[in-house]
């Protein structure tokens, strides 16, 4: 008997595969029927047996245009009755990748055919009455754009262990992917890597992770020339080729070779590329770190100030402060922490060494050694390919050079991260002394109202023994403001009103207002005498009625953090910057958000803008009145009267009020505001 070739036996199962989709069709049509005659209260009965079907279409040759042809039918007939995916205009497209991977069968069929009426929508082939042409289009480039790696098939160790799940995902994008091409994902993951620089964020792993799987869709698909492909390079050049002795990427060894033999000229075009690339986009390449020290310990030293690009008040330090800078560099900046040069440039910038306890601090760190379960901490964060000091070092530089890019990660520690942020942008060193405690002896000491708190004698807190997914400062600090912050609240048991009035002087700084006003009453969660505190946070706050006076120095608030769809997801911590008109003269509030990506959807219009409204690099800003709806909480001074909140249009407040009705108060009406 003579055996069949490969080819054939390839042929003969690509056959048989494509018979088994169409015998599933049939199949999928009937278990679809008996869904649509099923009365509401048995929908989940009958939905069972269609996600069975689609389940095994999912690797069949063919089965993906199946479950597209019929997403629609699928839909209407009630497949998602009851379940998150019944809201598709509600959907997030950065939780549909792990949703792909689910060991539940049902959530992976669930999303695929979730997916297949976006593309039959996105393609034009059908209708929903939830579901723009262009909306459906938006979101699959979305998922594409977060999920490239797929893609292109790239796995690691941990991906090559879900088998069927990875591969299952792979072919899904894969598919959409083919349907919409790859130039509209392309643009969309390059707007939304551009849109994340802007607030420039101290952790800028995610988004050169992106960076790389672009490079990777360049090389290995290309694109058609144009302003994507244009934007994806620039982002490409600043990591892999900034300048023209980097241009092709050769590796740093090479790199080092190739300026070794550099004139003095062509150095210093080197360094002002770096600059250039750096303070575009707020990365450092390899070849940044190599250039730094070899200047540093083998040419000319005055070529570090154009490197890290420096303005009159950097270059002033500079020539200040020449040595510590260069031990800073020397110590903090390495191929392991590259962000830290951008961190130093912007310390530099920001004239800080000038305050005279800073230099004397800054060298107290460079001697500093991490002790026991601190050093544990930051080895468990950031490896081990240098010594835990160097991450925490590199971090301090990254942190007082950019306060507003502290980010609390998947934390529910706002509260810390905030007063991370507020320490840097104010009292940088105050924030080293709080550190230097926390290397040495792992504890933290802070006092409320006279009361000494160790938080060394404290139960863990919300943060557990703390993130790791956050900078080395926060890794190091957090668990340690957590637990204080926790006792600051337990000391204040027994007194009347929100304890956020006594706790965020004692715990972030002098200079918070002592006032407080809140817009609950703290036992019933209802709105209390809500009009006076809209007009009170007007008189505090809007220029025309507090008589033009600027914020002088950040103010913690609390907000009521609302989803799309306006629903009250929790309150959260936030801190104003300032109250100035925009570019248009419209009234915004510009603040700073812990959350790591402050451009968020709220619902109902408000919408967070992080640039193109007069935005600093790390600011959120809203329009007065739509910021306002979602405050519950703020300070002001108890020695200033609000004689101005009776000037006040009503119309002003009744426009906030409403909002705030319409979204996260609408269950917390008292009976005198009950329709």
């Amino acid at each position: 008997m003579t055996s069949s070739s490969p080819a054939s036996d390839g042929r003969q199962t690509d056959t048989d595969s494509r018979a088994q989709a169409a015998r599933l069709s049939g199949t999928l049509d009937v278990a679809i029927e008996r869904l649509e005659r099923a009365r509401p209260f048995a929908k989940l009965r009958y939905q069972r047996p269609v996600l069975e079907v689609v389940r095994r279409l999912l690797p069949a040759d063919g089965g993906l245009d199946v479950i597209r042809e019929r997403a629609i039918q699928m839909d209407a007939a009630g497949l998602f009755a009851g379940s998150d995916w019944d809201s598709p205009e509600a959907l997030l497209p950065q939780i549909c990748g792990n949703t792909l991977l689910s060991e539940d069968p049902s959530f992976v069929a669930l999303e695929a055919v979730s997916l297949g009426r976006f593309l039959a929508v996105a393609t034009g082939e059908a209708r929903h009455k939830n579901l723009h042409q262009d909306t459906a289009r938006h979101f699959l480039t979305q998922v594409l754009a977060l999920n490239l790696r797929d893609i292109f098939g790239q796995s690691s160790e941990a991906t090559r262990t879900l088998g069927d799940r990875q591969e299952n995902k792979q072919r899904i994008l894969a598919y959409i992917a083919d349907h919409i091409g790859l130039t509209d994902v392309l643009g969309a993951l390059v707007t939304e890597i551009w849109r994340l620089l802007e607030q420039r964020s101290v952790q800028v792993g995610v988004a050169k992770d992106m960076i790389a799987q672009i490079a990777v869709a360049l090389e290995e698909k290309g694109t058609e020339p144009g302003s994507e492909r244009l934007g994806a390079e620039r982002l490409v050049s600043a990591l892999f080729g900034p300048t023209v002795a980097s241009l092709d990427d050769p590796g740093v060894e090479a790199y080092l070779e190739r300026i070794a033999h550099l004139d003095e000229p062509s150095l210093s075009r080197e360094a002002m590329g770096f600059a250039r690339a750096m303070h575009d986009t707020g990365l450092i390449s390899d070849y940044h770190v190599a250039f730094l020290h070899h200047v540093l310990d083998f040419r000319d030293r005055s070529l570090v100030p154009a490197a890290l690009g420096l303005g009159t008040t950097g270059l002033d330090c500079w020539h200040h402060f020449r040595r510590l800078i260069e031990d800073l560099i020397h110590a903090a900046v390495t191929l392991s922490t590259p962000q830290a040069a951008y961190g130093l440039a912007l310390l530099l910038e920001r004239g800080v060494l000038h305050h005279a306890p800073m230099a004397p601090a800054l060298d107290r760190q460079l001697q500093q050694k991490l002790r026991g379960h601190a050093r544990d901490r930051i080895a468990l964060g950031f490896g081990e390919a240098v010594a835990p000091e160097t991450h925490l070092l590199a971090g301090l530089l990254q942190i007082i050079g950019q306060p507003l890019g502290v980010g609390q990660g998947a934390n529910p520690t706002c509260q810390s991260a905030r007063a991370i942020a507020m320490w840097s942008l104010i009292e940088p060193d105050y924030l080293l002394h709080i550190v230097s405690q926390a290397s040495e002896f792992d504890t933290v000491l802070m006092q409320f109202e006279g009361t000494p708190i160790n938080s060394a004698d404290l139960p863990l807190g919300l943060a557990g023994f703390g993130p790791i997914d956050a900078d080395p400062v926060s890794v190091l600090l957090v668990s340690h403001l957590d637990r204080i912050y926790a006792e600051m609240g337990r000391l204040c048991i027994g007194r009347e009103g929100d304890p956020h009035r006594w706790i965020n002087p004692q715990f972030h700084g002098w200079w918070v207002s002592r006032d407080c006003a809140v817009a609950v009453d703290v036992t019933t969660g209802k709105l209390s005498d809500y009009d006076s505190f809209l007009r009170r946070f007007f008189a505090t706050y809007h220029p025309l009625y507090n008589g033009e006076r600027p914020v002088s120095h950040p103010q913690p608030a609390g907000i009521a953090v609302t989803d799309p769809n306006r629903q009250f997801v929790g309150w959260h911590a936030i801190a104003i910057l300032r109250v100035a008109e925009d570019q248009a003269g419209k009234m915004r509030v510009y603040f700073y958000n812990p959350n790591n990506d402050s451009g968020q959807d709220w619902g109902g219009g408000v919408v967070v803008s992080t640039s193109g409204n007069g935005e600093r690099y790390g600011e959120g800003s809203l329009e007065f009145g739509s910021f306002l709806s979602r405050v519950y909480l703020f300070h002001d001074e108890p020695l200033r009267g609000h004689e101005s909140a009776g000037n006040i249009p009503d119309t002003a407040i009744e426009s906030v009020r409403e909002q705030a009705i319409e979204s996260w108060a609408s269950d917390r009406l008292p009976d005198a505001m009950m329709p």
